[in-house]
């Protein structure tokens, strides 16, 4: 009976759990510690009431609308270059659109990991700087679901549910030197090797092996050598 009883008493870390880390005064956490940093934002005040939730923080440290600029400032997501934002585990309504906002303001990224975040649609999301992409271990089934990318070199697609080659020509204009799509259903179809690389002129690997000569056929016989049919 003391052992279930102690189940039920609330952890030091609860009072912090809907904080942002900049929020947070005083902890015994150092930055170089966060390996992953969640970018999961709180339910608001009255979401916690209608939850029937017992809000533990003291008034003066709940984000008020008159700070959320001074916030917005402080995470200053336009300058950020390389970003790890993988394994957040999104499971509220309200972590899925912060996270997509957060998304919305990395105009300078040029590296991203969204590994494992059970992501489904990004089609709404731009990221006019990202050059590397890694998007393993999602939800995705098209490549129409991916964001717009018109600097993308390297993508990596790895253990997601893409079943067919339909919309990998929204990657033809791009400069994508390799591409991953290993334990995906579309890396069985027929011609899948040919089928790739007569849509991607740029490409240079796929799957981590080179283009070889056998992933082009010649141009009497290559029914991909004037349009790419993969749309």
């Amino acid at each position: 009976m003391i052992f279930l009883f102690s189940l039920t008493l609330k952890l030091p870390s609860d009072s912090f759990k809907y904080l942002t880390w900049h929020t947070v005064e005083q902890n015994d956490i150092q930055g170089s510690q966060l390996r992953c940093p969640r970018v999961r934002e709180g339910p608001s005040a009255e979401e916690l009431l209608l939850r029937q939730e017992e809000c533990t923080l003291p008034s003066q440290k709940r984000v008020l609308e008159k700070n959320k600029w001074e916030t917005w400032l402080q995470e200053n997501w336009e300058d950020c270059t390389n970003l790890n934002l993988s394994f957040q585990d999104l499971g509220d309504p309200y972590q899925v659109e912060n996270f997509n906002r957060i998304l919305r303001r990395l105009i300078r990224v040029e590296t991203l990991w969204l590994v494992d975040n059970s992501l489904v649609d990004l089609s709404a999301i731009r990221l006019p700087s990202c050059r590397v992409l890694n998007m393993n271990k999602n939800h995705l089934t098209s490549f129409k679901q991916l964001p717009r990318m018109p600097q993308i070199q390297h993508l990596s697609l790895a253990d997601n549910h893409i079943e067919t080659l339909n919309g990998l020509s929204s990657l033809e204009h791009t400069p994508l030197e390799s591409l991953m799509l290993k334990r995906n259903p579309c890396e069985f179809h027929q011609n899948y090797r040919k089928r790739v690389f007569s849509c991607l002129p740029n490409l240079k690997m796929l799957d981590g092996i080179l283009k070889l000569p056998e992933d082009t056929s010649p141009p009497e016989t290559n029914i991909f050598s004037k349009t790419c049919t993969v749309s």
